[in-house]
């Protein structure tokens, strides 16, 4: 699903750019230099409501739904013991690589923590198998189950009846939103209920006023009427010869799904933490618009230059996020003494940015620019080298 594009594919050159769009939006909302200083539109609506940065996941898995269509094309759709083999190695690969990020910051900021005073064996030897506490669920976590379970749908389902099975999915997630109490944020929410019940509270997410899991079990239900949408979207590519009409169907698509999600909002309100209904539709609009916009510059009028960083980005995209992660934990727990206290690489580097530009905030989004910059430098030379690591 990760198929990088060369010049001589029918793909569109915007698919991976606006992959790799995601990619360092994702890179640029996960480390700031301080979370305590952070632009408004880079942070996440805190319940309902919709940031920018709560575009950047949708939009990822809606690109990975257009991808899953073009994976699947080349075996017809075609159900099989190989495809079902491969199809579970990649999700269960994925799930293991995201508990592994889990574990390794864990284990990280248990082992480097100098200010306990305990001797480095005895940091590392009381960290290193952190599994009472390991949360389960992630990001990767729900794009491998999300991945699975929508390849196995689009592939036992005719595709006329797409739109029908991702509506169908829609309609009962907000059924069980409606009647569990998931539009709170309460113990009694049904997501938290579901999560608790199956992996205990040490084993979720932990940022919210209560164990609260974003990417909970329950929610990755409407993901799979999310990555359906990307695969319809990846139809109306693949299935259109002219450029032209190619891009004037993605619009037409995408401006459909807005508006019914922005339309429904006023009853369902758009969150991405329970990833509502009408979450789902307005940013697989926004996703099909923005895909018809690059795909009109970059592949209509030529306009490519610009988006060679992007396309870094793009052809690896989970090894570079994955990459990201590792990076962000190690600089993140590493400690050094200065100035007779403890402080992380990281916040050595954001320390000296502040006495830089004076600006707190300011100083948060270069330290996020400069993390981007460091995984582009990584990834550019993979994209120079024709180098493909896929997940």
């Amino acid at each position: 699903m990760d198929t990088p594009l060369n010049p001589s594919s029918k793909r569109l050159l915007s698919l991976d750019v606006l992959r790799g769009i995601t990619i360092s939006g994702m890179l640029l909302v996960n480390n700031p230099g301080s979370w305590g200083h952070i632009y408004t539109p880079l942070e996440h609506a805190p319940w309902h409501g919709l940031t920018p940065t709560d575009l950047v996941f949708p939009f990822f898995m809606f690109i990975m739904g257009v991808s899953m269509y073009i994976s699947l094309s080349k075996f017809n759709f075609a159900f099989s013991p190989d495809y079902f083999k491969k199809l579970a190695k990649r999700s269960v690969l994925i799930f293991l690589v995201g508990t592994a990020i889990g574990w390794f910051s864990l284990m990280c900021h248990g082992t480097f923590d100098i200010s306990t005073n305990q001797p480095f064996w005895e940091r590392f030897t009381s960290s290193v198998f952190p599994f009472d506490k390991i949360r389960i669920l992630g990001v990767m976590q729900r794009l491998a189950l999300s991945s699975f379970f929508a390849s196995l749908l689009v592939v036992f389902i005719p595709s006329r009846h797409w739109l029908k099975a991702a509506a169908a999915i829609l309609v009962g997630y907000y059924l069980i939103l409606l009647f569990g109490d998931g539009f709170e944020l309460t113990p009694n929410n049904i997501i938290i209920r579901v999560d608790t019940a199956l992996f205990g509270e040490a084993h979720i997410y932990h940022g919210e006023s209560i164990p609260f899991d974003p990417e909970g079990l329950l929610s990755t239900i409407p993901c799979l009427a999310h990555v359906i949408l990307g695969v319809y979207c990846g139809k109306l590519i693949k299935t259109t010869t002219d450029l032209t009409e190619k891009i004037s169907k993605i619009f037409i698509f995408g401006t459909i799904l807005l508006f019914a999600g922005l339309l429904l909002s006023y009853g369902i309100p758009l969150n991405k933490k329970i990833w509502t209904p009408t979450f789902v539709l307005t940013t697989c609009g926004l996703a099909s618009l923005l895909l018809a916009l690059l795909a009109w510059i970059i592949d209509v009028k030529g306009k490519k230059k610009w988006s060679v960083f992007f396309e870094s980005f793009g052809i690896n995209p989970l090894f570079l996020y994955v990459l990201g992660g590792v990076l962000s934990i190690l600089m993140g727990s590493i400690s050094f003494m200065y100035n007779d206290a403890p402080v992380s690489i990281k916040g050595f580097i954001y320390n000296g940015l502040v006495s830089t530009f004076v600006d707190e905030t300011f100083a948060s989004l270069i330290f996020a620019l400069f993390f981007i910059f460091i995984c582009w430098m990584i990834g550019h030379q993979l994209y120079k080298r024709k180098i493909y690591i896929k997940l």
